[in-house]
């Protein structure tokens, strides 16, 4: 039986189109969720940021637009780590994509050797 997982993607992204493709192969049975049009919730994100065992910080989309047009780059040190959920969870395109969770375990972003160790049945 195919494992389900939450999959909070931007459907034309291509890194997001190959983890969706990568996670059917290991067995995964994905549900996708548009991440700009249906961001997770700040106590969602803050479970899946948990369940990721990695500091916020590691969820920023660096190399996105938002991020630099709101110079987070230099404003971040200075946020908490609730204000940084608030700031995520308020702007989907701020979140580095994909973000693969089952209500256990949370992925953020693709490389097939972290996908084959957290995801393969």
């Amino acid at each position: 039986m195919a494992r389900k997982v939450t999959v909070y993607q931007y459907p034309t992204c291509d890194t997001c189109r190959k983890a969706v493709s990568y996670l059917k192969k290991l067995g995964n049975e994905p549900e996708l969720r548009n991440i700009k049009s249906d961001p997770p919730g700040e106590s969602e994100l803050a479970a899946m940021i948990a369940a990721s065992g990695l500091p916020v910080d590691k969820w920023f989309n660096t190399s996105g637009e938002q991020y630099r047009r709101l110079g987070l780059k230099d404003k971040l040190a200075g946020l908490s780590d609730a204000e940084k959920i608030r700031l995520l969870s308020g702007n989907g395109m701020l979140i580095k994509r994909p973000i693969v969770y089952d209500g256990n375990r949370a992925t953020v972003g693709f490389k097939e050797d972290r996908y084959d160790e957290v995801w393969k049945k």
